[in-house]
């Protein structure tokens, strides 16, 4: 049966929500809608969500394969996550917003639309792919587990295209000043569960032994 315990729900979905960022992309929608007619807005974000779906739960069924199959140790590939998540955080904190980045990377290649770059890079993220592999480790997690993390994911996506529908009032509402903040203080709850990871690939290796924290702690696990 899989673990449905509230804390483990809850933190799955905040790990996803952080490295997936839907706040983060509104400004990369903004751009890919440029020039379109207002009626066709609901279209784009809808086939972005769908190709980043894809992308993920791909991730999610054949990430763990591709492990095995280059043998490597999950305790290494948690701290080699967790150091990238931690870089990946230190860019959305002290560099380029993520939006800023993405739009300055599309108007280079004169490509908008909704595959690029809404649903990839900005919505399935390199972070996003790397958490996905981690919250679904077949060594330590059920398929119904698994199934559960697929749920989870579905509902950031789900709760993406939702903004995304609601980009024109959240536009008014926020400004690309506020999703520039929201998106800098991900990154710090990015950072956090990034070293958390590492601590625990640590763990998984045998290098360190760390007693069971109280309350809520941000961990990237299934």
């Amino acid at each position: 049966m899989p673990s449905l315990d509230i804390t483990s729900l809850l933190r799955e979905f905040i790990t996803l929500f952080v490295v997936i960022d839907p706040i983060g992309s509104l400004p990369v929608f903004y751009f890919a809608v440029a020039g379109v007619p207002a009626a066709l807005h609901w279209k784009i974000a809808v086939r972005a969500v769908l190709v980043a779906s894809g992308v993920l739960l791909a991730f999610l069924a054949v990430g763990q394969v591709l492990m095995d199959t280059l043998g490597l140790r999950l305790g290494s590939f948690q701290i080699a996550g967790g150091i990238i998540l931690f870089l990946f955080a230190l860019t959305m904190i002290f560099g380029d917003s993520k939006p800023a980045r993405e739009i300055e990377e599309a108007e280079r290649d004169h490509m908008a639309g909704a595959v690029f770059p809404l649903a990839m890079p900005s919505i399935a993220s390199p972070g996003a792919m790397l958490a996905i592999v981690i919250l679904t480790d077949n060594n330590r997690n059920s398929i119904p587990d698994q199934m559960v993390t697929a749920v989870m994911l579905l509902a950031v996506l789900a709760s993406t295209l939702v903004l995304l529908l609601l980009a024109g009032r959240l536009r008014r509402l926020i400004g690309l000043t506020g999703t520039s903040i929201i998106s800098r203080v991900m990154g710090i709850i990015l950072a956090t569960v990034a070293v958390d990871n590492v601590l625990g690939g640590f763990e998984a290796v045998g290098l360190i032994s760390l007693a069971q924290p109280e309350g809520v702690v941000l961990e990237i696990e299934g």
